[in-house]
């Protein structure tokens, strides 16, 4: 399959072009710059595989959480794209590339991703890593404070993501030894999109245009706030 995917949610701002289960990925930790990076970083990766996008099968994306402008950008690109190709879209969870990602890195298969929501609040997700690289959702995806996240059983969860850099303190105190270590310098990368996003599409969970719809957890927050 031929997929190209794209990731705005944070500060970085990458995109992906998968072709059979090969990955190549232009990266940058830019902030504030997605709108003028995305679209040329993702003409140029198709320029060097020699790729028109009319042989694209789909498009994946990072449909948040995260930044409000960010996640806006990545949903309008893929929304486009998919629009004017007619085909499906795969959107695929910030939290779950990020989890995706540190796995893939570091060989972590309990991820606590966390991604700095300001406001003295932070995304949270707990995903497990099956030995295929599928990411797998323990409990919710939350907007939180910090003193209220909370792990699934179990020991050796590692944090990844940039909620762990203001939070990372006020995080190892509420979560105690079940926690094995963390990285704050990390973000969602359109390398782990495009694969999350290409075993949606071949599980058949690709949508069409008009249903990839970004997530933003704070829209939600009655339903998906931390319990007290």
């Amino acid at each position: 399959m031929k997929l190209i995917a794209i990731e705005t949610s944070t500060e970085a701002c990458s995109a992906a072009l998968l072709i059979d289960n090969e990955v190549v990925e232009s990266y940058r930790l830019a902030p504030r710059q997605h709108t003028e990076l995305i679209l040329p970083m993702l003409d140029e990766l198709l320029a060097q595989a020699e790729l028109a996008r009319s042989q694209l099968d789909a498009v994946a994306f990072g449909r948040g959480p995260g930044a409000f402008t960010g996640v806006r950008i990545a949903t309008g690109v893929a929304q486009g794209i998919a629009f004017a190709l007619d085909i499906p879209v795969a959107p695929v969870s910030t939290l779950a590339a990020l989890a995706h990602g540190a796995w893939r890195e570091r060989g972590d298969n309990l991820i606590a991703s966390a991604i700095d929501a300001r406001m003295e609040e932070l995304y949270w997700g707990c995903y497990q890593i099956e030995g295929s690289g599928l990411a797998i959702l323990r409990g919710e995806e939350l907007v939180c404070t910090p003193q209220r996240v909370t792990l699934p059983p179990g020991a050796g969860w590692f944090g990844a993501g940039s909620g762990w850099g203001p939070y990372g303190v006020t995080l190892q105190a509420q979560l105690g030894a079940s926690l094995s270590g963390y990285q704050a310098e990390r973000f969602p990368h359109a390398y782990d999109i495009a694969l999350l996003g290409a075993t949606l599409w071949q599980a058949g969970q690709a949508v069409s245009a008009d249903a990839a719809l970004p997530v933003y957890l704070r829209d939600q927050v009655v339903q998906k706030k931390a319990p007290d």
